[in-house]
């Protein structure tokens, strides 16, 4: 199994809940007042000689008009349209939007050949109109295309990936778990968003269950620890793949 983290950048969202490209280097936080500032991240795994992307970003383009997040597979040394499945923890759209993107005037799925393992419920509630996290433009393409497998509930994909509902950051936000002979990957996305958030407890304010979100982030943070499972970290600003040590009940991230 191979690893890699596919930077789509930073940026800053406000109220409006658009997210506007942040550049710590020549940006000012203070121009853009009660804005978050998140960083973003999809991963890519090799497992068996097939593709998999976990959460596709934002959809946003380099300057030459190719998706961010199909420069960087090409970085890693592999083609976009290999790709086989992608997995959604969720369908908020920093996790979400780049399930599709415009290509000569039309709007295509980002990864033609793939099947996109999306949770049933998750999919219904975003069709509800609960919150505009929810872009179902977007879904309405991929619904189109006949390329989702929906799951749920906890289970397993194959005999290497397993998949657990958690709730938590949304009603059926869910996590993954790889294991191919030993070596474990885990990706929590929005439970376990970057390895800050190992190091102190704290209710988010962002969150549709903030005490469980937090009981959750414990109990994966344990679990990590126990059986040394490679972490993806989707928000995190830097370390975005690491392991976990557990001394004395505090947690300490180990960079890979």
């Amino acid at each position: 199994m191979k690893v890699y983290s596919l930077n789509e950048g930073s940026y800053s969202v406000d109220s409006s809940k658009k997210f506007i490209p942040f550049n710590p280097e020549t940006d000012n936080a203070k121009d853009r007042p009660g804005s978050l500032f998140i960083h973003v991240q999809p991963f890519l795994i090799e497992l068996d000689g097939k593709l998999i992307v976990l959460d596709t970003g934002l959809g946003y383009k380099n300057g030459a008009g190719e998706l961010v997040i199909h420069e960087n597979i090409r970085k890693a040394g592999y083609d976009p349209e290999d790709v086989s499945m992608v997995l959604m923890s969720h369908l908020h759209y920093d996790h979400a939007a780049g399930m599709i993107y415009e290509k000569d005037g039309t709007m295509q799925l980002s990864f033609p050949h793939a099947e996109y393992v999306i949770n049933r419920n998750e999919w219904e509630v975003a069709y509800s109109g609960a919150s505009s996290s929810y872009h179902t433009d977007i879904f309405d393409i991929v619904q189109r295309s006949g390329s989702i497998h929906f799951i749920e509930g906890d289970g397993k994909l194959t005999d290497k990936i397993s998949y657990e509902v958690t709730g938590g950051h949304c009603q059926f936000h869910q996590v993954f778990l790889i294991d191919d002979q030993g070596d474990k990957c885990f990706f929590g996305a929005d439970i376990l968003p970057e390895p800050e958030q190992l190091l102190r407890k704290f209710k988010a304010k962002y969150d549709y269950d903030g005490a469980k979100s937090m009981e959750l982030r414990e109990h994966y943070g344990k679990l990590a620890a126990q059986e040394n499972w490679l972490c993806l970290f989707y928000h995190a600003k830097r370390d975005s793949l690491a392991r976990v040590e557990e001394v004395e009940g505090a947690f300490k991230i180990l960079k890979e």
